[in-house]
C-alpha cells in the first residue's frame, strides 16, 4: 500500500470548527511531523476566514469537492461530527487520498467495514487519530502491568462521568455523536484493548435515557443519561465500560484493573497499586508522565508508513475494535439481549 518516498507529504483538514480549535491543532501536529499544510475545507464562512487568517498560504475551500478537485492534498484528516465520517472518508478515499478520521472512526461496524474496503480498493491509507495510544498514563500502565505487578489481568472496569447536564452541542446528540459512549468511551476502550489481547466473544449493553432530554436542545435525540457495556473475551477476561451523566458518586480514576495478585488504579495524572500481604493492605502510588505532546508521534508514524513502509500503529482494523464494541453495546441495550461479534 505505502510507497517509499522522501518528499514532504501535503496535508489538509476537513473541518475547521471552533470547538477546541481542532482544525488548527491537526494542521500543526501534521506540520511538526514533517508534513506540509496545504488545504482546508470548511462549510462555515466565518471559520473558513479564520483558516485563511491562520494559514495565508494554504488553499481554503468551501466544499470537499473543490478541495479534492483543485488541490494536490495527499493526507486528509476529518475533523467533523462522528456521523459524517463515513461519507467524507469514502469520498476522499475514492479520490486516492490518504484519510485520518478523528476518533471515533465511525459510529457503526458496517461503516468501518465500508471505509476499510474502500481504502484497500484504492491502495491508500486509512487510520484514526488515536494519539492517546501514546499517552504517558497508558504507556506507564502497560509497562507496569506487563512486568507482573498485579499478576494476570482478570477484569478491567473503565468509567468516566458524573452527575451533570449535557451541553447543548452536537456531542450531546445521539444521532450525530453515536451516543454517550462514543466520545471518551472510545478512548477508554482503546486504552483497555492495549491490555487485553484477546478476541471478543460477546457484548451486552445497558442504557438509561430520558432524564436530561427535556432540558436540552436535542430533546428526544439527546444522548443516553448513562450507558454501560460488558465485554467478554475468549481468554476468559472481561471488561466493563460506564459513561455517565447521572452518577453523584463517581469512581476515582479512569480504569480499575483487577489481577490475580492485586489491583491497579489508573488515572490521568496518577496511578495506584493495591495488594495484600497476609492481612495487611499494601499501597504503592505515583505520578504518571505527562499526556501532552503525542500528537506529533501519531502523525510521524502515519507519514513514515506512507513514505517508507514503516508499520502503521493505528491500523483501521485496530480502530474498528472499539467501534464494534460500542455498536454491539448500543444494539444490545435496544434489543435487551447479548450480541455476538461479527469477528473478534
Amino acid at each position: 500500500m505505502a510507497k517509499k518516498t522522501q518528499k514532504k507529504l501535503k496535508a489538509g483538514v476537513i473541518g475547521y470548527g471552533g470547538a477546541f480549535n481542532m482544525g488548527r491543532h491537526h494542521l500543526e501536529a501534521m506540520r511538526r511531523a514533517g508534513m506540509k499544510p496545504t488545504a482546508v475545507a470548511e462549510i462555515d464562512p466565518d471559520r473558513l476566514e479564520q483558516a485563511r487568517a491562520d494559514y495565508p498560504r494554504v488553499g481554503c475551500f468551501s466544499t470537499v469537492d473543490a478541495m479534492l478537485r483543485e488541490s494536490d492534498v495527499e493526507v486528509v484528516t476529518l475533523v467533523t461530527p462522528h456521523n459524517t465520517h463515513v461519507e467524507l472518508a469514502l469520498q476522499c478515499l475514492k479520490a486516492g487520498r490518504h484519510v485520518v478520521a478523528e476518533k471515533p472512526l465511525a459510529i457503526t461496524t458496517a461503516e468501518c467495514d465500508r471505509m476499510i474496503a474502500q481504502a484497500k480498493k484504492n491502495g491508500v491509507v486509512l487510520s484514526t487519530y488515536h494519539n492517546r495510544h501514546w499517552d504517558g498514563c497508558i504507556v506507564n500502565t502497560v509497562k507496569r502491568i506487563r512486568s507482573g505487578v498485579i499478576g494476570d489481568i482478570v477484569r478491567i472496569e473503565a468509567h468516566m462521568g458524573l452527575r451533570e447536564q449535557p451541553k447543548d452541542w452536537w456531542r450531546s446528540s445521539k444521532s450525530i455523536s453515536g451516543g454517550i459512549l462514543y466520545d471518551w468511551g472510545v478512548h477508554l476502550l482503546e486504552y483497555s484493548l492495549q491490555l487485553i489481547d484477546s478476541d471478543i466473544t460477546e457484548v451486552s449493553g445497558f442504557a438509561h435515557s430520558g432524564y436530561w432530554a427535556p432540558r436540552t436542545a436535542w430533546g428526544g435525540d439527546t444522548n443516553e443519561d448513562e450507558a454501560f457495556a460488558v465485554v467478554r473475551f475468549k481468554s476468559g477476561q472481561w471488561l466493563t465500560l460506564c459513561i455517565t451523566s447521572l452518577d453523584a458518586n463517581p469512581k476515582p480514576g479512569w480504569l480499575e484493573i483487577t489481577g490475580t495478585e492485586g489491583t491497579f488504579l489508573f488515572g490521568r495524572d496518577s496511578w495506584k497499586i493495591i495488594t495484600r500481604d497476609a492481612k495487611e493492605r499494601v499501597v504503592h502510588e505515583g505520578k504518571n508522565p505527562p499526556m501532552e505532546g503525542e500528537s506529533r508521534r501519531y502523525y510521524k508514524n502515519v507519514a513514515d508508513h506512507i513514505r517508507n513502509g514503516t508499520p502503521l500503529v493505528i491500523t483501521p482494523e485496530w480502530a474498528r475494535r472499539p467501534i464494534h464494541i460500542l455498536d454491539l453495546a448500543d444494539r444490545s441495550a435496544r434489543e435487551g439481549r447479548a450480541m455476538k461479534p461479527k469477528y473478534g
